[in-house]
């Protein structure tokens, strides 16, 4: 049988369709029509000899085979990004500041380094770990290029929702008998305020009439695992970079109300940002990418206005 050999500006199409939400944004975005971004997309559904997106609402969604394409689309255009660069002999120079939320510093942010690092070993980062309102207040005030943090900030104008993920409740490994204390309260481990997952969690036990306390309250990540493995109180957070002391509770578990999602964005310091902060932006994509593929594929960002 002769292999399927997909066009790369094809799949730089599908791909940028899907980060900006609309083929329309798209097409302007890479100089084309809609009607041929539209005629590209057909193309790419004939070779791939499956539906790649349906109808939903008023917009367009992926169906399970245009998320498996999605990944791989990102996978080929990045090698082919990093050959163009490598032949060429382009080295990017200078100097990127980047900013990340405690839950990837211990584990993603290695990952993104590295990876930065090897492909462009003339480039110096600058990395700040930190919670959600340092990180856009610099962004804001241009202290850093890029940021990864909780949230969708709409008055932070260079963004872009990377993924909904699930908040979950946070437990010890070894599940206890119960969350609860002989009084029947649940007690919390939670960041000082402000704290969007803190807020989502008195939020969802005082709408469900389940009584809470604050048994722990920690200014770093550290703290609070700290606290969850001890069964000093749960916590909230996304399941993505939890450490083995620690575990997401399934839903509904011991009778905890359900929770909201939260979505994860990457903030620009400017609107068109230069070539090396455009490719650390897009090495830090595809590491949230994989990393969410890993545990539930069905929840990263969903198309739904493309």
């Amino acid at each position: 049988m002769r292999p399927i050999i997909f066009d790369l500006e094809v799949l730089r199409s599908f791909v940028t369709g899907v980060d900006l939400g609309s083929f329309g944004r798209a097409a302007g975005r890479l100089g084309r029509s809609t009607s041929a971004i539209s005629a590209q997309m057909k193309k790419l559904e004939e070779q791939a000899g499956v539906v790649l997106l349906r109808k939903e609402g008023r917009g367009l969604a992926l169906t399970d085979a245009g998320e498996t394409m999605l990944a791989y689309a990102r996978r080929l255009l990045e090698l082919n990004d990093q050959a163009s660069r490598a032949v060429r002999g382009v080295e990017l120079q200078g100097r990127v500041r980047l900013g990340m939320q405690e839950d990837f510093g211990e584990a993603l942010l290695p990952q993104v380094l590295g990876q930065f690092a090897r492909a462009h070993p003339q480039v110096r980062i600058e990395a700040r770990v930190a919670r959600n309102a340092d990180l856009l207040e610099r962004i804001a005030a241009g202290q850093l290029d890029l940021a990864l943090a909780w949230g969708h900030d709409g008055r932070l104008p260079h963004s872009e929702r990377l993924l909904d993920l699930p908040m979950c409740w946070i437990g010890p490994a070894q599940p206890p008998a119960s969350v609860f204390d002989a009084d029947g309260v649940l007690p919390l481990a939670a960041f000082e305020p402000p704290c969007l997952f803190r807020s989502a969690a008195t939020d969802a036990l005082d709408r469900a009439g389940m009584p809470w306390s604050a048994a722990f309250t920690s200014p770093s990540l550290a703290g609070l695992w700290a606290a969850v493995s001890a069964g000093l109180g749960l916590s909230v957070r996304s399941p993505l970079g939890l450490p083995a002391a620690v575990r997401a509770l399934a839903p509904g578990e011991f009778g905890l109300p359900r929770l909201p999602d939260i979505a994860l964005t990457l903030y620009r310091a400017q609107a068109q940002p230069d070539s090396v902060a455009a490719a650390l932006g897009s090495i830090v994509q595809q590491c949230i990418y994989d990393s969410a593929d890993a545990w539930a594929p069905a929840h990263t960002a969903g198309p739904a206005g493309i």
